[in-house]
């Protein structure tokens, strides 16, 4: 059975540690390996138990904590080896902290495409901290900023006691806009059993109602003129499955940089159960057969986040597509 990985990113300064450090002096996150940039920066030093095996620590509540150094493959790949081994506790969840600036495309292209990782791991959510006090300069000035927040599966808005209430709604307006399909919470809220952090989105269980979190029936306010453009590509007649997932292949081959992100369900030829996709810019994760419809509209619709990007040629595309196959859209 592969493992779970859930990814934390967020800026520079965004709160990632101080998260880090609160969830960690918890027992829940005992069956969790934490994979972070330095211990130093989380600053485990007074909540370490022992070492357990070289640059991994044991913590308290029995969490494996190391630090990813060099690639993250070799890291993930060491971490699955030592379990293996009975080195270090049996975790069942990857718990990866990014650094500041990281893009987080490149992060899950790695654990997507990669064949070994594929075999030991797989993706849960990605969790996006967001400074309430220095989001505005940072969404000006830093595009890791946009590609961090449209990635994002769960926004956690941190600092939110240092700005007044008008600031603080303000962001989850325009984070709204930028991601319309990633829920928000604050980040004092979340506790370390929290499936708003460490669910398994559309790989596990609950895959149906973490559909339903996407809101993807939403009314969604199209901006052509923001940092980043929101598209919705709504068709009511069941797709050819396989015609579209040429067409959407072929799409991000030619313009994956500047699609940061899609989140759809479509309702396809010969199955009464949607299919759910999803994925971050060229990186598209496997696609998901739902047991049941979520509740409301049974219909295929996808939700595109681009930058610049025209959205009519996007819908002139998808139109002619449906034409070739004889559907009008």
């Amino acid at each position: 059975m592969s493992l779970l990985v859930n990814v934390i990113t967020g800026f520079l300064g965004s709160g990632k540690t101080t998260l880090l450090k609160r969830l960690l002096a918890n027992e829940q996150l005992g069956d969790t390996a934490l994979l972070i940039n330095e211990f130093g920066e989380v600053g485990i030093d007074n909540l370490l138990v022992e070492e357990v095996a070289p640059g991994t620590v044991l913590l308290p509540g029995g969490c494996v904590c190391c630090t990813v150094r060099g690639d993250l493959k070799d890291a993930l790949l060491g971490l699955h080896d030592r379990r293996s081994r009975g080195e270090i506790p049996a975790f069942r969840r990857v718990l990866l902290e990014t650094t500041g600036l990281a893009d987080p495309a490149p992060i899950l292209a790695t654990l997507n495409q990669d064949l070994q990782l594929r075999r030991r791991f797989h993706l849960g959510l990605l969790v996006t901290v967001v400074d309430a006090q220095h989001a505005e300069s940072q969404a000006r000035l830093h595009p890791e900023w946009l590609g961090q927040v449209t990635a994002a599966d769960r926004l956690l808005i941190s600092k939110a006691d240092v700005v007044s209430m008008a600031v603080v709604n303000d962001l989850k307006e325009r984070l709204n806009l930028l991601n319309p399909s990633a829920s928000q919470a604050m980040v004092t809220d979340i506790t370390s059993g929290d499936d708003l952090l460490l669910g398994e989105g559309v790989q596990g269980a609950q895959a149906v109602e973490e559909v339903r979190r996407w809101k993807l029936f939403a009314p969604v306010r199209e901006s052509r003129h923001s940092i980043a453009q929101v598209c919705c590509l709504e068709f009511d007649k069941p797709l050819n499955w396989i015609a579209f997932g040429v067409w959407l292949s072929m799409l991000l081959r030619c313009h994956g940089e500047r699609i940061l992100r899609v989140k759809g369900i479509l309702d396809v030829i010969d199955s009464p159960q949607p299919i759910v996709i999803h994925g971050v810019q060229h990186c598209l994760h496997t696609p998901v057969h739902l047991s049941t419809w979520p509740e409301g509209p049974q219909y295929s619709r996808v939700v595109f986040i681009v930058r610049d990007l025209d959205i009519d040629l996007l819908r002139r595309s998808f139109n002619a597509f449906l034409r070739r196959l004889g559907q009008v859209a």
